[in-house]
């Protein structure tokens, strides 16, 4: 590999839940980039894994009869085996409990220590154990922890320190000029007004917290959990003992995540890097929350959807799709399983189903030449829908991305309707279904990072999907790549109607 790899990470998931369908949306949005940028020609590297630290890992261990590590191996297997089953193209799934991490994460803190930049102090705060981070008073809501409605407690604590405050400038005018590209534009303004308030100094380390990796320098005390978790971006690809591959993947190129946790990905994640001396990652993308219903999802609600459970019901990449369209990237929002149905029947089963059945159905009657005499506008249009298409998942708005394709599937059923192929025949017939089966596979290399396994159907369909090599995005995307006789059959429906 000459080219540096497109680096695409989500956060490593906490091991205290099972996954729900929150984490799947990060992976499957990251997972629809990946394979968009691995279309593209680049060299894809995505990186997702478990966060298995921690008092509540410890807690959670104790109660299920377990210790820590057998518990962590079990949950973390559970999150694995769900990103399988939701045909997740990960190219690798990194643990904190591995060597890997342990020793790598060490060596970083051992950096900072031996770069002035971590020093001894007494903490007191305020410590939330289900955030497993401390609060200020203005972040709690009636004395409480907003996301998990409890009270933090006071912690005191002889603890090691990072400088944070020491790289407040320097981040700001790295934020001001998008030389660390953090979005939404909302969440950088966010950040930036943290800036403007002033960063103080963290602790990164705890006291009386067994579960979790000894400081190299001070093996009294544990690497605080957040600290050492977003080490991870670096672990798992060689930062310890690789420095090759290190160089051929680093910098990553988007942290993907939610809202909630932007300011450690933001700010402290590249004080640290900025500490060490690497390179910062080019983008921090936090997406919104979305709520079940209108209400936040939770288990004393009993909201909490299991993405694989309703994976079953819609297939995986309906649940891909109908995750993905529902929401614009970026933004809050909400999820219905009622809406979902609803859009399951009329853009998946009505929609892309429907197309291909009825035109697969034609074109598998007869044997015939391609004449590609009368695409003049369906070659326009197809063309103007790639530049959309580019540009909206370039920025990562894959709604408006999915909805350029679907403009285009509604083209075509209008173009049927007027056309009325089933009422042509001979030199009248050929150039309207050669209009309409190229355009289906455009649309197929359109879905494919949104629904692999459908584009896959659809193109092996129309007899062009090679498994072992795909070409090129301009030849993909090249009109009239269906030539020569076509001798074609109806398939098995894609999507069936609920």
């Amino acid at each position: 590999m000459s080219e540096k790899s497109y680096y695409i990470t989500t956060p490593i998931y906490y091991v205290n839940d099972k996954p729900h369908l929150g984490h799947a949306y990060t992976t499957i949005a990251a997972d629809v980039l990946a394979r968009f940028k691995r279309l593209q020609g680049h060299d894809v590297f995505f990186l997702t894994g478990t966060d298995e630290h921690g008092v509540k890992v410890s807690q959670s261990a104790k109660a299920a009869r377990l210790s820590p590590q057998e518990f962590t191996d079990q949950q973390s297997a559970i999150f694995r085996m769900a990103w399988d089953i939701l045909d997740i193209s990960n190219n690798d799934f990194i643990r904190t409990t591995e060597p890997r991490h342990e020793e790598a994460a060490k060596k970083f803190l051992l950096e900072l220590f031996d770069k002035n930049l971590i020093y001894k102090d007494k903490y007191e705060g305020l410590y939330c154990v289900g955030c497993e981070s401390y609060k200020t008073d203005s972040e709690l809501v009636d004395g409480k922890c907003p996301d998990h409605n409890i009270e933090p407690i006071l912690l005191s604590e002889d603890n090691w320190f990072f400088k944070l405050s020491r790289f407040n400038d320097q981040l700001k005018k790295l934020i001001e000029k998008d030389e660390l590209l953090v979005r939404p534009v909302a969440r950088k303004n966010e950040m930036l007004g943290l800036l403007k308030q002033g960063l103080e100094d963290i602790a990164i380390s705890r006291q009386k917290v067994d579960w979790g990796i000894p400081l190299p320098f001070d093996k009294s005390q544990t690497a605080y959990v957040w600290i050492e978790a977003l080490m991870n971006y670096v672990t798992g690809v060689g930062f310890q003992d690789d420095k090759k591959r290190f160089q051929q993947i680093w910098p990553a190129d988007v942290h993907l995540m939610a809202k909630d946790i932007v300011k450690f990905h933001a700010l402290i994640w590249p004080a640290m890097l900025l500490g060490v001396g690497l390179p910062l990652p080019r983008q921090v993308f936090a997406h919104g929350f979305f709520t079940v219903d209108g209400k936040k999802m939770s288990k004393t609600l009993g909201n909490v959807i299991d993405p694989v459970e309703i994976s079953e019901k819609y297939g995986v990449d309906g649940l891909k799709y109908l995750i993905i369209r529902e929401i614009s990237f970026g933004e809050d929002g909400d999820i219905s399983l009622g809406r979902f149905d609803e859009r399951y029947n009329a853009d998946l089963a009505n929609g892309l189903g429907n197309l291909v059945s009825r035109v697969l159905a034609i074109a598998g009657q007869r044997e015939f030449e391609t004449d590609y005499s009368q695409s003049k506008d369906f070659e326009q249009q197809v063309k103007l829908t790639w530049a959309g298409y580019e540009q909206a998942m370039t920025d990562l708005k894959f709604n408006d991305a999915l909805d350029s394709v679907w403009k285009l599937i509604s083209s075509c059923d209008k173009y049927i309707e007027v056309k009325k192929p089933w009422e042509l025949s001979g030199d009248g017939l050929i150039p309207v279904l050669t209009n309409v089966l190229e355009a289906i596979r455009q649309i197929g290399w359109l879905i494919q990072p949104f629904m692999p396994l459908t584009a896959e159907e659809i193109l092996s369909q129309l007899k062009v999907y090679d498994t072992e090599k795909i070409k090129p995005l301009k030849d993909i995307q090249a009109w009239g790549g269906l030539t020569g006789k076509l001798a074609l059959s109806k398939g098995e429906a894609l999507f069936i109607r609920l």
